[in-house]
């Protein structure tokens, strides 16, 4: 259900007949209590009831708080006329929560776009040493890209750590532009039924683990073999990847999705998909340089 279905029809009416009905309530309620049914008992006289030492006298509230209560309710009234609050209604104010958004965006692009205007015109690399435009390269980081990487950029499990030197895509200025800017789609299909079996899984799981110095239940041997024919097109004969595809070095022991045994075995069967949303018409290309310069910073 949308925003729209919801105040249409019956929905819409209830919605204010139950604001009617708690203002007007209100208004009553003070209106009936604002003498003591008592009215056989003067004012300032005993109730009658006392405990621990105290009496209760037949004290009204005071006008000057009964009046408060009474502006309060008038004010209610007013504020949903003038803004949207009964129902469907836009309010005789015209305001809305996207244009009061669109307002604040436009103000801040009026203040911020002359100091992005000007970092544009420095290259990136030059850019990462200007403490104050990597400050604002960060903020951007932190509303932007801070859910995925990190607020420390060191990543998780199916994300880069963007701290490192280790880059899929390259991580030089004009790299990290383009990475920001387009987005990247990374695929690495599931070989499981193209390996001969479990056996086959583990013999190139074995391989991958000889290539950072380790040892595997499989024979790496036979592994090398499957290796080469399956996976040497993507991430090279020795193993070293190839950032024009954006496949992984297998030779260190940065591991994008893990590099255990378990982990390795779990690539191979199922493969791995990779997304990273483009920012080009997110942020444009002025705010995307001082980011750049931001994550450049981190590594270098």
């Amino acid at each position: 259900m949308t925003g729209t279905d919801f105040t249409q029809g019956w929905v819409n009416g209830w919605i204010i007949t139950i604001v009617l009905i708690n203002l007007v309530g209100c208004l009553w309620l003070l209106w009936w209590t604002r003498k003591r049914p008592e009215d056989h008992i003067a004012e300032g006289e005993s109730m009658g009831h006392s405990f621990d030492g105290i009496e209760e006298l037949n004290n009204p509230l005071p006008h000057w708080w009964l009046n408060l209560f009474y502006f309060t309710i008038a004010f209610a009234f007013i504020y949903l006329t003038l803004y949207p609050g009964w129902g469907d209604a836009k309010g005789m104010l015209g305001w809305t929560s996207h244009g009061q958004w669109g307002t604040e965006v436009e103000k801040a692009n009026n203040r911020y776009d002359r100091i992005f205007a000007e970092y544009a015109g420095v290259p990136v690399a030059e850019l990462a040493k200007n403490p104050e435009a990597v400050k604002i390269g960060q903020r951007l980081f932190g509303n932007n890209c801070a859910l995925c990487h990190g607020s420390d950029a060191r990543g998780n499990t199916g994300y880069p750590n963007l701290t490192d030197a280790d880059w899929l895509y390259g991580g030089t200025p004009e790299k990290i532009m383009e990475t920001v800017t387009g987005g990247r789609n990374a695929m690495m299909p599931a070989l499981g039924a193209a390996l001969g079996g479990e056996q086959g899984i583990k013999d190139v799981a074995a391989y991958v683990l000889s290539l950072s110095g380790r040892q595997g239940a499989g024979d790496a041997t036979a592994g090398k073999a499957k290796f080469d024919m399956m996976c040497a097109a993507c991430h090279g004969p020795d193993g070293k990847g190839n950032q024009m595809l954006g496949s992984a070095n297998l030779t260190d022991n940065i591991w994008l999705y893990g590099g255990t045994e378990v982990a390795i075995t779990e690539t191979i069967v199922n493969g791995r998909q990779g997304k990273m949303p483009a920012f080009k018409d997110t942020l444009g290309e002025q705010k995307i340089h001082v980011l750049a310069a931001y994550v450049y910073s981190l590594s270098n």
